[in-house]
């Protein structure tokens, strides 16, 4: 019998050692539990239709465009294409035409601009206006294997991190933070001047508490 015991309990070692990693099979584990879900982006195309008027731009295009502009210029790469369905008609054209100028005048350089014609089934079809960008990728964490069956592994479980990664893949403003860290603006010297001035020459540096809670007092609100 205690034989028998030994040996059931040497199978049960080499079936828990057999299944180390199998959470991973045919797959590279990853380095750290939560590089596995890194976050990326992956090219984009941002673009709105605009429909076909004789009267020109209604409001809620130019309204549109001028979004668009705001979104071009925060990204500031790459051109801005409008592009008017091919067939030779006016109508088409001069709204074309139209866009181009109201994004001028929303501060967009004529040089980055790009007017086209595009194979349309419709000679009044859209004009189409956008530019080239960058998306965060939003893993499926829903696709994912279940995490909580039992096993003999102390690895990560395969979903660890993914709703996390995906939530901020999900409310990150500009994707491209993702790629590369923004430029970092001027810093502001003014206050710290004043405060090395008054150090030079003896003076306080810092508010009396007093000062402050007349500040915070003549704050109150009405």
């Amino acid at each position: 019998m205690r034989n028998l015991l030994m040996a059931s309990a040497a199978a049960l070692v080499v079936g828990g050692c057999a299944q180390t990693g199998g959470m991973f099979q045919g797959e590279t584990p990853p380095l750290t539990s939560l590089s596995r879900y890194a976050l990326r982006v992956e090219p984009g195309l941002d673009r709105i239709a605009l429909a076909v008027h004789e009267t020109g731009l209604s409001d809620a295009q130019t309204d549109a465009l001028a979004a668009l502009g705001n979104r071009w210029k925060r990204g500031g790469a790459g051109r801005l294409f409008v592009q008017a369905p091919s067939g030779d008609d006016q109508v088409s054209a001069a709204m074309a035409w139209a866009v181009h100028d109201a994004l001028v005048r929303f501060g967009i350089p004529a040089s980055a601009l790009t007017v086209e014609a595009y194979g349309a089934p419709d000679r009044r079809a859209p004009v189409l206006v956008g530019f080239e960008t960058v998306q965060a990728v939003i893993p499926n964490c829903a696709a994912e294997r279940g995490t909580l069956n039992g096993r003999l592994s102390n690895g990560p479980s395969p979903g660890l991190g993914c709703s996390v990664n995906a939530n901020l893949a999900a409310q990150i403003d500009d994707p491209r933070d993702i790629a590369r860290p923004r430029g970092m603006t001027p810093s502001d010297s003014g206050r710290a001047a004043v405060v090395f001035s008054a150090y030079r020459t003896g003076e306080t540096t810092s508010a009396t508490q007093e000062e402050l809670v007349a500040g915070r007092i003549s704050r109150a609100v009405e």
